[in-house]
């Protein structure tokens, strides 16, 4: 397994976790639990730790991929410039999240305001993490790139070419 491998384990994680970890930060807001609330911050701390990892095998996975065919440059300096943000952000999420749970450790409640924040700062890593997976998978997969053109495979017959010309015209 080499670090190209690794970063693609585990870069899914960080993006998955922080859906989960805002979602049961809603969840509890809604229900008005303490316990569900405290459970979410500590997934926002455990994705803030993953978040390392996952951006520490990007240079050598850069490596290992740049020179292999369809593989953008421009598109891989894109991910890695929304990467480090991403990473910036969820550290900060995962630090105010932390410090939550110890300042709040024996309260009964969490603040309005602190959870507030929480769920603000979530959906707001949620999105880097996002749009940080969106780019990296456009590196091997041209299908995910917005000026991905799809050509008939050869030996497609004229009947198939139409069809396909007049699905492309109906999106």
């Amino acid at each position: 397994m080499n670090q190209a491998h690794v970063h693609l384990i585990l870069n899914h994680i960080p993006v998955i976790g922080m859906v989960i970890g805002f979602l049961l930060l809603a969840v509890a807001m809604a229900k008005r639990s303490t316990e569900l609330k405290k459970l979410s911050l500590s997934v926002f701390v455990a994705m803030a730790l993953i978040a390392i990892p996952t951006y520490l095998t990007g240079e050598p996975a850069e490596k290992i991929v740049e020179h292999l065919p369809g593989v953008s440059e421009a598109i891989i300096e894109l991910h890695e410039e929304a990467a480090l943000i991403a990473l910036v952000g969820a550290e900060i999420l995962g630090v105010f999240a932390l410090g939550g749970l110890l300042l709040f450790r024996r309260s009964h409640t969490l603040p309005r305001w602190f959870v507030t924040i929480s769920l603000i700062l979530s959906i707001a890593v949620a999105g880097m993490l996002g749009w940080t997976a969106n780019l990296g998978g456009q590196i091997r997969h041209t299908e995910a790139r917005s000026d991905f053109q799809s050509s008939p495979s050869p030996g497609t017959t004229n009947i198939e070419k139409g069809a396909e010309a007049e699905e492309q015209e109906h999106h």
